[in-house]
């Protein structure tokens, strides 16, 4: 079978591409690894209608609403490799047995996410979407106004801690990883966030608390930081351009979420740096818009 369109990632921008495509009764095949971006949170936050439900349930009835279309079918799995060229595009499954038929595809759409990449530091990674995050408006309003503290990796960590004492008391921890200028200081200083020099040890406790080198201890309510994303090993293996920011590397689009490999369009937080579950969906609606502009006008 010659399926038009094959989306790599089954989470929100994947769903929402494939949508579109379905209600153009277009042949779609999703394949879908089972783990979003956003799997570690308890809620989701920002998106009308879902404001505050578990991104769980939502996924769950966005992809009810989606099989429910005949032209689309749903593979469960990864994708190992992608081959061929525009207009005939294979599609092969890690873990499939050797006698299985490879996927084909017209056009392929990546939605696979990204992958953060953590710095190094004592029980962070285990209570990484938990109580320690990356982005304000996806997690700051449940943590109630109370303790919040910004890790930094670089000097990056300034735009969230500039940002973050809207939802609470915001306590820069410098962790000798850089040290702000005068100008720096002063903006922090009119933001009422302040700031804590040395090095941070680990994070502890049943809650969140933060252990610096000198065994002083924080006790906050949330921990945030700014991650090095990569991109699905897809992209590097097709050769897709990326583009590259302090917040790591992406897919590179078109407006039309094109990318530089003919036939191959990218969409959600793969092809962006900056991201949440509402630009998700709007992204991979215009990913899947634009794949079928394409099997239509591109002859």
């Amino acid at each position: 079978m010659m399926y038009d369109v094959a989306i790599v990632g089954g989470s929100y921008a994947g769903m929402a591409a494939g949508l579109q495509l379905a209600q153009a009764r277009r042949k779609v095949v999703v394949i879908d690894a089972g783990k979003p971006r956003n799997r570690f949170a308890a809620r989701a936050r920002g998106f009308l209608t879902q404001d505050g439900h578990a991104p769980d349930d939502i996924e769950k009835v966005g992809q009810a609403e989606l099989i429910q279309y005949p032209t689309v079918d749903w593979c469960p799995g990864n994708v190992a490799a992608v081959a061929g060229e525009n207009d005939n595009f294979t599609l092969t499954l890690a873990e499939s047995p050797a006698s299985a038929t490879p996927l084909r595809a017209r056009r392929v759409i990546l939605a696979a996410g990204v992958k953060d990449e953590l710095p190094s530091l004592p029980g962070l990674e285990e209570r990484w979407g938990k109580s320690v995050f990356h982005c304000p408006y996806c997690h700051g309003f449940d943590l109630e106004r109370g303790r919040i503290g910004v890790l930094a990796t670089s000097e990056a960590a300034m735009h969230l801690a500039l940002l973050l004492p809207d939802w609470g008391q915001t306590t820069l921890f410098l962790n000798d990883a850089f040290e702000p200028d005068r100008q720096q200081l002063e903006k922090l200083a009119k933001r009422d966030t302040h700031v804590e020099r040395g090095a941070v040890e680990r994070l502890t406790g049943d809650g969140l608390s933060l252990v610096m080198a000198d065994s002083r201890v924080f006790a906050l309510e949330g921990l945030f930081i700014v991650t090095q994303t990569a991109p699905n090993a897809l992209a590097l293996q097709l050769g897709c351009e990326l583009e590259v920011s302090p917040l790591g590397r992406t897919i590179k689009t078109s407006v039309a979420k094109a990318t530089s490999v003919p036939g191959i369009f990218a969409c959600g937080d793969i092809a962006m740096p900056v991201g949440n579950l509402a630009r998700a969906v709007s992204d991979g609606t215009l990913a899947g818009q634009a794949a079928h502009h394409s099997l239509v006008f591109d002859l």
